[in-house]
């Protein structure tokens, strides 16, 4: 007996890839993720001003946001092929100089066309980036780290889009709206070094045969349930356009989970979700990121067109949120270590319950303290419950799906919040369009408010399941103990 326990003492101190300087390795990934989920959010507090110099409307504008998230998700399930195909290294360099090619094309669009497809080729390094984060961390620190190791992950994870308002309203205070992706390039070039100096594949490359046809599943079938879900608020969710896009979407994402269910070598191992661990985790993880981004997605908007708030201060606004953000990821990678996912899990879904319902009471008349401490509070319950989730999710896998499990997580996630910011965009025009037909004749700013607090209770909705999901977690993890 003690010899096993030596045995599983031993296995949870040993990386399965050690790396002499483990965190130098993740520091170019680290960079390129955090500018990936910083552009994820830095457009959200531009939208307004955008919607004015573009002459564009809201339900167009969002695709901005769900159009970068829409190419992650296409290209998130490709990324455990793509490392079968290329080297780590190669995979992570390629993807920086990519993302720098999309920011620059954002910059220097003449109109909102060449901008989309600016942001859309930038998600499509986001979607390298994000999987090969947490693939590598789950392969170079030891079990006994990985609480902690998942805890950085995540302060990029959900530090990036918290505090991207706030940089992005601040530059929008002094420069126009081109200069946040100018602002990106350096960073990359940063980690773009980093890259090259420090990391070193930890994957085989073994050039598997191509399944085109999944490949064609993976991009028809998300796409068309994020399109669907993203033209309602334009034609609203009772019109063909949004119910057959979406019926296709479901088809065709059904058809290629089957194939993939079936097939000896599939681009993405769905066997994955069989394994309970893996499953709640991924469920908790979706939410999470719902949470998060229908939240962000309305907050800048309804401190600009509610509160009538100045771009530059409402990024002021928003970062006491970022920072508590920032505290509390760390923090809870180690609360992983120490007592597993169910507490912080649990507790994060209820305090993120708390802020979301704040903000849905609040009123175009509402003080500044009492929104500021609304997002705090959301910002301190989201990452609680995110990064032990996450951790569980992924320490649930071994052998060769554990790589699947990180591209499989990360895809719904991502997936999973262009719907959120869709639904979040209808559920605001629903909200202004009630107010107006109840006769009122108030300012616009009160229109914009009833249509926020819809869109807020959604994201109360979100953390209401999550809270009831985070109760299937187990009361022990098999690595939450320190280091003796």
């Amino acid at each position: 007996m003690d010899t096993v326990e030596n045995n599983q003492a031993a296995a949870a101190k040993t990386a399965r890839v050690p790396v002499a300087h483990p965190m130098l390795a993740m520091m170019g990934m680290l960079i390129g993720g955090f500018v990936g989920m910083f552009s994820e959010t830095s457009l959200n507090i531009a939208l307004p001003q955008l919607m004015a110099q573009l002459g564009v409307s809201t339900a167009t504008v969002q695709w901005l946001v769900t159009g970068y998230m829409l190419m992650i998700g296409i290209v998130l399930p490709l990324s455990s092929l793509i490392t079968k195909w290329f080297t780590t290294r190669q995979v992570i360099l390629f993807a920086l100089a990519d993302f720098a090619v999309g920011a620059a094309i954002s910059a220097l669009a003449p109109g909102f066309g060449v901008l989309l497809v600016g942001r859309m080729i930038q998600g499509i390094a986001t979607g390298l980036i994000l999987p090969l984060m947490f693939t590598v961390a789950m392969q170079i620190f030891p079990p006994y780290k990985l609480g902690a190791a998942m805890g950085i992950v995540g302060l990029v994870i959900m530090f990036a889009p918290a505090v991207g308002p706030t940089l992005a309203g601040l530059i929008l205070g002094i420069a126009s709206w081109r200069w946040i992706f100018w602002i990106f390039i350096p960073f990359l070039a940063i980690a773009f070094i980093f890259a090259v100096t420090s990391l070193k594949n930890i994957a085989h490359v073994t050039r598997p045969k191509v399944d085109f046809i999944s490949i064609l599943l993976s991009m028809v079938g998300f796409g068309s349930l994020v399109v669907g879900v993203s033209l309602a608020s334009d034609y609203g969710w009772a019109s063909a356009a949004v119910i057959g896009s979406i019926v296709l979407g479901i088809v065709v994402l059904a058809w290629y989970t089957h194939r993939q269910l079936t097939m000896e070598h599939p681009i993405l191992n769905l066997r994955a979700f069989s394994i309970p661990g893996f499953r709640v985790g991924t469920g908790l993880v979706m939410v999470n990121f719902g949470i998060i981004l229908s939240a962000m997605y309305l907050l800048p908007m309804y401190i600009q067109k509610g509160l009538l708030v100045p771009v530059a201060l409402t990024g002021i606004i928003m970062f006491p949120g970022g920072i508590m953000n920032a505290i509390v990821s760390a923090i809870s990678g180690r609360m992983y270590d120490q007592v597993g996912a169910r507490k912080p899990a649990i507790l994060g879904f209820i305090i993120s319950m708390v802020g979301a319902l704040m903000l849905a009471l609040t009123s175009a008349q509402s003080t500044i303290a009492y929104v500021i401490a609304a997002h705090v509070i959301l910002m301190i319950g989201a990452p609680m419950a995110m990064s032990p989730s996450q951790t569980h999710g992924l320490n649930s896998l071994t052998g060769p799906v554990a790589a699947d499990g990180s591209a499989i997580m990360n895809t719904l996630q991502q997936v999973v919040g262009a719907i959120s910011t869709a639904i979040a965009t209808s559920l605001l025009g629903i909200g202004q369009a009630a107010y107006m037909a109840n006769g009122a004749t108030n300012k616009a700013a009160d229109a914009f408010t009833n249509g926020a607090h819809y869109g807020f209770y959604f994201t109360f909705v979100l953390a209401l399941v999550g809270c009831l999901l985070a109760f299937r977690l187990p009361k022990k993890e098999k690595y939450s103990t320190k280091e003796n």
